[in-house]
Formats: structure tokens, C-alpha cells, sequence
């Protein structure tokens, strides 16, 4: 037989609105009655009844999060993130890709909004910041989450990273290793706002040490290891002076260990390299590549809180909140940076 909300109100002798209220999170509740008829709950094997919830609230029982790509290692790795911090506050998830496309984007976004989820967590980056507007002026709230300019606000609610301290985390830990002939890969064109945002980051702290890299010293590719790769072997070809390669994120960083490894140049003791994002496969490759890390866990309870808090109006509209995500970005040291050691000119 099926455990409903009366049975849990009758074991925990309180009313079925308080199990109820209890259950969705909602504050009139204190936190100790909570967690008794949480426990009541998890003690009889209670399943919420999603269908019956959406037709109470009137509107879907689930949160969304749209992705630029999942095959890209850091959004599955983020959605993971995403659904727990969701999951921990009572909802589903549903992850959406959009192939970088802003037109499957604005799809996702007239589709899912209001029928299918209740508030949705959009990847910045790759959608049209007037479709997010027109669905949050319809009255379905959308998070933007991982915006790179904490300084400029978009005019949606949103979460911030601040990437360009995290590129000048990574310039830093260079320089004190003593590296000052300095490659740069960088994801996207000129036009890529996010990643000019990190290179900036990484430029302003070289140039303040008074180290100024040179243009031919610094390419675009896409966010891939074969694009990394490819492009760290045509800037070490023409470059072989180089002791060191900074990169936007991890993907490129990883390509750059493999074109080293192809070019039996070695890592860490002719040439250093070092990401941004810290995803999995930076501490699982070898060597081991070091990275700034993003605190992913704590961007994704940020906006899963904002979401809510816009669903059920503790956190008004207008004007757009903003939220900068507090902790620094971390540097975590491994085996792909070192001080430079052998120049590969001499052997």
C-alpha cells in the first residue's frame, strides 16, 4: 500500500499540511519538526506523487539546467553538482544540451519553461541573454549561472565566478616558480567573452611582474584535448624556448601534456603546464596536470537557492539579483608544474 502524506502526519502526530509544508521547505516549519518528518518519511519508504504536487502548485515539480555541451567533461561533472544541490532541497533535475546552438537555446528555453520545469539554471556563455529576459518577464525565473564578469551584471538574475582571478592565481603560481617565457592557449576567437576574461586575468598579473607575452605566443583553439593538442604542438615548434604553458581550461591543458608527450618534451622538467577548472581529469592524468580550481559544489547550491527563492518570491524579481560566488578560486599543485629546470634548446 502506498505511504501518503496522512500516514506520515498521524506517525509524527501533526497535521498533514505541516507534512506537507515540511516536505516542500517551506518556513513554517522549524527545523527540528523537519527533520523528524523527514525521517518518518525515509522510515515508511514514502514516494512523492510528482503528478499530484504539479497539479497543487500548478506548475512542474522539476528545476532545469541547460548545458552548451555535455561531452565536454566540466558540465557533467556540474549537472552532477546541479542535481544534488536540487535533489537536497526536494526537486528534479532535467538537463538540457544545446549543442552551443542559441536557437535549440531559445527552443529549450519556450518549451521546458512552465510545463515541463518550474525554474531553470542556465549555463552562461551560449544563449541569448533576450531570450533568458523574455522567460523571466513570463513569469518562470532563469538563473544564469557561471557568468565571468562579476563587475557587469546581465539583466537576469545570476551567479558569478570571478575566472580572471582564477587565471591570475595560475600567472602567479608560474612566476614563483620562476617561469618567465610563457605560452598561452586560449579557448575560442577574440570574440569569446568569457576566456578573453581569463587571458585578461592572466595578462594584467604577467605584465605587473613586468613580463609582457608575446601575441605569437598566444592561440585560440576549441575547447577539446585534440584542439589543445594540435595547438600546443604548432606553438612549441615555433616557440621551443617556451618553459611554460598557461591555458583557459583543462581540455587544452590536457591537449598541451600530450603534444609534449608526442614531442618527448618532459613534463614538469623542460616544460610546465597548468588549466583552469580542475575537472576530474586533471588529478586522473599523467602527470597529474595542475589546475586553479572552480568551486563547483558551491556555484550550484547558489543557484539552485536563487532559483527557489525566485519560485516561491522570498527573492524578488527586479531589479536582477547577483550573486558573487564568495570563495576564492584554489590552486591545486601537482605534478605538471615545476621551476624550469633544463631549456630543450640544450639538449
Amino acid at each position: 500500500m502506498r505511504v501518503t502524506l496522512r500516514d506520515i502526519a498521524t506517525r509524527a502526530g501533526v497535521t498533514k499540511a505541516t507534512v506537507s509544508y515540511a516536505m516542500s521547505g517551506k518556513p513554517n516549519v522549524s527545523a527540528d519538526m523537519r527533520v523528524r518528518i523527514l525521517d518518518i518519511a525515509r522510515e515508511l519508504g514514502y514516494q512523492p506523487n510528482v503528478t499530484a504536487r504539479a497539479l497543487s502548485v500548478g506548475r512542474a515539480p522539476t528545476l532545469a539546467l541547460m548545458v552548451e555541451n555535455i561531452a565536454n567533461p566540466f558540465y557533467p561533472e556540474f549537472a552532477l553538482a546541479v542535481e544534488r544541490a536540487a535533489r537536497e532541497r526536494g526537486h528534479f533535475l532535467l538537463i538540457c544540451n544545446t549543442d552551443a546552438d542559441p536557437d535549440i537555446g531559445r527552443t529549450y528555453l519556450r518549451r521546458i519553461a512552465g510545463q515541463l520545469s518550474e525554474g531553470i539554471v542556465a549555463m552562461a556563455g551560449h544563449l541569448r541573454i533576450d531570450d533568458i529576459a523574455a522567460v523571466n518577464q513570463s513569469g518562470v525565473p532563469v538563473v544564469v549561472c557561471m557568468w565571468e564578469e562579476p563587475e557587469i551584471a546581465p539583466p537576469a538574475p545570476c551567479v558569478t565566478v570571478d575566472f580572471a582571478h582564477a587565471a591570475a592565481i595560475a600567472a602567479e603560481h608560474l612566476l614563483s616558480l620562476g617561469h618567465r617565457r610563457i605560452g598561452v592557449l586560449v579557448d575560442g576567437d577574440a570574440h569569446e567573452l568569457h576566456h578573453q576574461r581569463r587571458l585578461g586575468g592572466f595578462m594584467h598579473t604577467m605584465h605587473a611582474a613586468g613580463i609582457d607575452i608575446d601575441a605569437s605566443h598566444i592561440v585560440r583553439a576549441p575547447d577539446t584535448i585534440a584542439s589543445g593538442k594540435q595547438a600546443a604542438r604548432a606553438l612549441l615548434a615555433t616557440a621551443p624556448s617556451l618553459t611554460a604553458i598557461f591555458a583557459t581550461n583543462d581540455l587544452l591543458a590536457l591537449g598541451a601534456l600530450r603534444a609534449a608527450h608526442e614531442m618527448r618534451i618532459k613534463i614538469p622538467q623542460q616544460l610546465s603546464v597548468i588549466g583552469i577548472t580542475d575537472i576530474r581529469a586533471a588529478s586522473e592524468s599523467y602527470p597529474a596536470l595542475t589546475s586553479v580550481a572552480v568551486q563547483t559544489r558551491e556555484v550550484a547550491a547558489h543557484a539552485i537557492d536563487l532559483l527557489l527563492g525566485l519560485i516561491d518570491g522570498t527573492i524578488p524579481v527586479a531589479p536582477p539579483p547577483l550573486i558573487i560566488t564568495p570563495s576564492a578560486s584554489q590552486l591545486m599543485v601537482r605534478e605538471s608544474t615545476a621551476p624550469p629546470r633544463r631549456s630543450r634548446n640544450s639538449e
